[in-house]
């Protein structure tokens, strides 16, 4: 099953904008009124214990999301109906070089290059749905050589799982394999190559999930 070796033969990942609002303040960024998204490209999976590179002249910022792994494939979903597509969730990361974003927005540019480096999505496993019952209450943590940055619950996200599946299908085929990133809470900030972060995922009170990635630099092409 493609859902299953999502890493490997998911087709796209999906990232909601701005779902938790006070993220969305943090960075000084209107609370969206309606779900807005941005595609990453697969390449930027790595998996646990794999490095996150630093490309130079970037400030890459943390962002720990509840990733939602499609199981069936399926367009124009109703919210009532989203639960029938979802295989699992996954623990994960959405990497983002912040200056170049940053430019890219007072430009009205996307923010492709921002998101896509290679290493900027860390995922975890997946989860069996079963596990999570309920997805507006999961607990995500991040931790940078053992300082907490982030430490947050889904319940604070603005629109929910059902929504976002419902939102995102009515525009795109969902398929078999891919990801949707629902948001990231309060606390983001910069991570520096010989930096440690670490991140779990968990509900009432058992860890589901947990990850740790070493920084380094991005290698220089030889």
């Amino acid at each position: 099953m493609a859902s299953r070796n999502f890493i490997t033969h998911g087709r796209k990942i999906v990232a909601i904008g701005r779902n938790f609002s006070e993220h969305a303040k943090e960075l000084g960024n209107a609370v969206p009124k309606a779900p807005f998204f941005f595609l990453k490209p697969t390449s930027s999976y790595i998996s646990n214990l794999q490095p996150i590179e630093v490309p130079a002249g970037c400030e890459v910022h943390h962002e720990v999301e509840l990733g939602v792994v499609i199981g069936k494939d399926g367009r124009d979903i109703p919210a009532s109906e989203a639960h029938k597509h979802i295989a699992g969730y996954t623990l994960a990361l959405d990497m983002t070089a912040r200056n170049l974003q940053d430019v890219a927005k007072k430009a009205g540019l996307p923010w492709s290059a921002a998101k896509g480096y290679d290493t900027f999505t860390p995922v975890g496993e997946l989860i069996p749905k079963e596990q999570i019952p309920d997805t507006n209450n999961v607990d995500l943590k991040l931790t940078i050589d053992g300082i907490t940055k982030q430490n947050g619950n889904t319940k604070d996200m603005i629109f929910k799982v059902p929504m976002l599946i419902e939102y995102v299908s009515s525009i795109m085929k969902l398929q078999e394999g891919d990801v949707i990133l629902t948001g990231t809470p309060a606390g983001v900030g910069p991570i520096k190559p010989g930096e440690t972060v670490a991140c779990e995922l968990g509900t009432e009170g058992k860890i589901l999930s947990q990850l740790k990635f070493p920084v380094i630099e991005r290698p220089k092409k030889v």
